[in-house]
This record gives structure tokens, C-alpha cells and sequence, in this order.
């Protein structure tokens, strides 16, 4: 894919605070016209990368292209087309939920007054309330509202539903699938993995400031295995004795395992012929892809928990 066909591409990004190395050689694809998930535990580098392609902080090393342009020398232009929603709103107390909404999409180009009605009905949002009498959820609601009112061509959003219930995280998965039909692109950094999992055409996942992987949720599965699960007579040994098959467990007629993705057309045809009474087969999720990344630090967690 040419740097023609990317909202954002980063390569060796490198950032540095004192003696704390937070960006190690960082990189970061996003596709015009697509979501692209950024995931990562706090302290990975995704805030910082963040921070850097909104000019915001200046980088130690390597290359970063956003929207044709180089953030930090650009960011006058960029801004015009760029619009941000950080994981902790803070607003101006005394302006309206309406007025802040009003300063911080016009920051994006004109604001569009159905567009702005519209975002304002699906978040259920109180426009004539002051800022400093909303709760978390709704300060969110107001960077929300400002972002997806404006036309930017691409949206930066670093935990955008954090405070939201479920059914306005429903209306921000609608309007990010309206944003992406649009053609405009977004960076989602997100801990929610179903969220990310929902809208995401590629995902990048970061660890120590470096991209442990990226890709399609294709490409990323392509690499794991799948998890089968059947309810059988008999012939679990000859399942157990194919290749690609692995960790095959038996209660009573309750066979589970998993399979190498590349063998899954032969093992599933044996299972067929086995006359299965129930299966089900279940590729890994985008969360089992992020602990195959971060699985000893968990278990760290949990061992230390027990002591």
C-alpha cells in the first residue's frame, strides 16, 4: 500500500523523556478511509504517539506523515482536517455543553448545524447545560459530539468511550461506522477489544513502545489457532493423532481442542465424519490475540495476587 493511501504512517518513531525510552522504533499504519485499532496496556507509548501527531510533542526520531503532512511542522494546516477525542474531557465551566461543541468542531472546518443536531439527539446530550455541571459521561459526550459533527477527515481517539453505558457506546459504534462509510479515517486507541473488534479494519497492538503486531483480524488469526469444541461417540484418539491438532481434552463425550489454522479443513472433515451431535468452532478473539502479547504479565499479576 503507497504512502498515497495513508491517513497516518509512522516508521521508527522514537521519544524520549529523560532517562524513560517511551517510543522505541514505533510503527503505524492507517489506511485512508479505514478504522485502524491501537492497543496496548497503559504505558505502551499509545498517548505519546498520539500526542505526537497532534504536533503536541516533538518526536527523537523516525518519520511521521499525517494527511500528507509532517504534524509538528504542518500542525496549523492538519488541525483543519484532524479532529480529537481524548479519554478524559476537560471544558471550559462556564460555557454551554452547546458552545464548547460549537468551539472545538469549528477547529475542523464549519460546523454543520443538522450534523451537529443529529449527534446531539443520538448521544441524548443536554446542549444548554453548563460544562461544569456534567458528569464524566457526559463531558465525553460533548468531545463526541464535536468530533463526529465536524467533517475531519481523520479522527484520533484515545479511549473516546470511557464513562459512556452501553447504549451510547451502541451510538458511538453507529456513528464511527457512518464516519468510516464517509471514506474518512480513524485511529482508535481503545481497551474495550469487543469495541475495537466491532470496528476495526486493522489493529496494531504496542509493547514498549514497539508494534508486536499489526495487520487485518485475517492476518492476525491467520497466525493463531482455532478452538473446537464437539460432542462425539467416539474418536477422539484419531483427532488427538492429526497434525495441527493440539491440547485435546476429554469429558466423558465432550471433546475440546485446538487446531492450526492451516489444518482446520482436514480436522474439521474427520470430525464430520465422526457424525458430531453438536460443534463448535470458534476463532481466537482480539483479546486472546493481545494476551498472547501480554500473557506474562497477567500471569505475573495473578501470581502475585496469591502471594
Amino acid at each position: 500500500m503507497s504512502s498515497t493511501e495513508m491517513a497516518v504512517e509512522i516508521e521508527g518513531l522514537h521519544k524520549r523523556f529523560g532517562h524513560v525510552h517511551a517510543l522505541r522504533g514505533l510503527d503505524l499504519r492507517v489506511p485512508a478511509g479505514q478504522v485502524t485499532g491501537f492497543l496496548g496496556p497503559n504505558g505502551a507509548g499509545k498517548t505519546t504517539t498520539i500526542r505526537i501527531l497532534l504536533g503536541l510533542l516533538r518526536s527523537d526520531g523516525g518519520r511521521v506523515t499525517m494527511l500528507g503532512g509532517d504534524p509538528w511542522t504542518d500542525a496549523v494546516r492538519l488541525h483543519r482536517d484532524l479532529a480529537y477525542v481524548p479519554g478524559d474531557v476537560t471544558l471550559w465551566p462556564n460555557l454551554t455543553g452547546g458552545e464548547a461543541i460549537d468551539i472545538l468542531a469549528r477547529l475542523s472546518g464549519p460546523l454543520d448545524p443538522v450534523r451537529k443536531q443529529a449527534m446531539l439527539d443520538r448521544f441524548e446530550l443536554d446542549p444548554t447545560k453548563k460544562a461544569r455541571t456534567y458528569s464524566k459521561g457526559n463531558r465525553q459526550k460533548v468531545a463526541l459530539v464535536a468530533a463526529l459533527a465536524s467533517r475531519a477527515r481523520l479522527l484520533l481517539l484515545d479511549e473516546p468511550t470511557s464513562g459512556l453505558d452501553p447504549i451510547m457506546e451502541a451510538a458511538f459504534t453507529e456513528s464511527i461506522r457512518e464516519v468510516k462509510a464517509e471514506g474518512r479515517s480513524v485511529l482508535l486507541s481503545s481497551h474495550i477489544f469487543s469495541e475495537v473488534e466491532k470496528l476495526a479494519d486493522r489493529v496494531a497492538i504496542i509493547r514498549e513502545g514497539v508494534t508486536v503486531e499489526a495487520g487485518t483480524m485475517a492476518e492476525l488469526r491467520h497466525l493463531t489457532r482455532t478452538q473446537v469444541t464437539a460432542v462425539l461417540d467416539g474418536g477422539a484418539d484419531a483427532l488427538a493423532a492429526m497434525a495441527g491438532v493440539h491440547d485435546l481434552t476429554r469429558a466423558d463425550e465432550h471433546v475440546t481442542f485446538a487446531v492450526d489454522d492451516d489444518r482446520l479443513p482436514a480436522v474439521l472433515a474427520e470430525v464430520a465424519r465422526l457424525s458430531p451431535r453438536s460443534l463448535v468452532a470458534n476463532p481466537p478473539s482480539l483479546e486472546e490475540l493481545f494476551l498472547r502479547h501480554y500473557g506474562d504479565e497477567l500471569a505475573a499479576v495473578n501470581n502475585g495476587s496469591r502471594q
